[in-house]
């Protein structure tokens, strides 16, 4: 007679992952920094985005292990175009770098695109929607783009961009873009680590009369109107003309460079290539009267200097002590029972 198993019993169960912590979880495994490194020089996009997240993060463990494979990369890093490129919301930047980065791609350049999105002063966060307004060259093997949130910095530079760019150049990309956020930050962050800065314009609203301005418009190796199709031609072609007159109200650059004011349609991709042909004229110029090689060595000495400030601003309020009495004092200030100069003595001599 058969024996019938009693549905009350008991299977084996699948037995838990051998690696699982106490809160739950299955920990990962550690990538080693020499494996970062090696499949970062094959251009394996994986990699390269992961140690761009180590870059980026505040976590002192990532912080240390980014250091490593920076060092590590920049012995071999190849050397780069770099270029800024900023304008005023609804310029057009989004499909003016994607338009010139498919151009760049077709000429066989290796493209990486840096695209900044503002960081709200209330919740923190960003869209970080550049890819999806790329879309078809976030498809091109020959391009890579990572969308980073501006936080605090300066011209709506991520804080580690620089970094990022070393990694980029690590990964064989010969040309790096960055986009800047253009609401109206200074933008002498991104011009202090590219070698070409283009400025996008538009006609038809104002906007020319800015070009009058001292300021951004010193900082720009070309201006670029965008959207010159279909009834603003004409207006386009009015603006680039106001330009180069703003222009001539300028000193000549020192590396012996005149800004060149050009028009074109990114939606239509016209002129698309007239704009990459004023670049390679710019580069030609500078790296025959070693003005690039200047420019690179102004721009390293620049980091340093960034770097360290940043350190000790991090130092300062990662001390203990000081995050204490940092609330303590902030109060008395508030009600004005100490000045903010004596608060700030008292904390600046926790450190000493």
């Amino acid at each position: 007679m058969k024996k019938h198993k009693s549905a009350l019993q008991e299977n084996k169960g699948i037995e838990q992952p051998k690696m699982i912590n106490a809160a739950g979880y299955v920990r990962k495994k550690e990538i080693a920094i020499a494996k970062y490194v090696t499949e970062i020089q094959k251009g394996n996009r994986v990699y390269l985005s992961k140690a761009i997240t180590l870059i980026e993060s505040t976590t002192e463990k990532h912080k240390l292990k980014a250091n490593a494979i920076l060092k590590e990369c920049l012995i071999n890093k190849n050397t780069s175009t770099r270029i800024g490129i900023t304008g005023v919301p609804g310029v057009g930047k989004s499909t003016f770098i994607e338009a010139f980065g498919l151009h760049l791609t077709s000429l066989g350049k290796k493209v990486a695109v840096l695209a900044v999105d503002p960081s709200s002063s209330i919740t923190k966060g960003s869209i970080l929607g550049d890819k999806t307004r790329m879309e078809e060259l976030v498809r091109d093997d020959n391009a890579f783009i990572r969308p980073s949130p501006s936080g605090n910095s300066l011209g709506g530079v991520a804080r580690k961009t620089r970094e990022t760019i070393m990694l980029c150049e690590a990964a064989g990309f010969d040309t790096i873009i960055i986009e800047t956020v253009g609401v109206g930050q200074s933008e002498t962050v991104v011009h202090s680590m590219v070698d070409f800065f283009l400025l996008l314009k538009l006609a038809g609203a104002g906007d020319q009369l800015q070009g009058i301005k001292r300021g951004i418009i010193e900082m720009a190796d070309s201006i670029v109107i965008n959207k010159a199709d279909g009834d603003n031609l004409r207006p386009a072609e009015l603006a680039k003309t106001e330009f180069k007159r703003a222009l001539q109200m300028y000193p000549h650059k020192e590396n012996g460079w005149i800004p060149k004011v050009t028009t074109c349609s990114a939606i239509k991709k016209d002129n698309i290539n007239g704009v990459w042909k004023i670049i390679t004229e710019y580069l030609e110029l500078v790296k025959s009267n070693n003005s690039f090689k200047n420019r690179r060595q102004e721009q390293n000495t620049f980091w340093l200097l960034q770097t360290i400030e940043e350190q000790l601003k991090d130092n300062f309020y990662n001390h203990p002590e000081i995050a204490v009495q940092l609330i303590e004092l902030t109060q008395k200030v508030k009600e004005e029972l100490i000045s903010p100069f004596d608060a700030a003595e008292q904390l600046l001599a926790i450190q000493k």
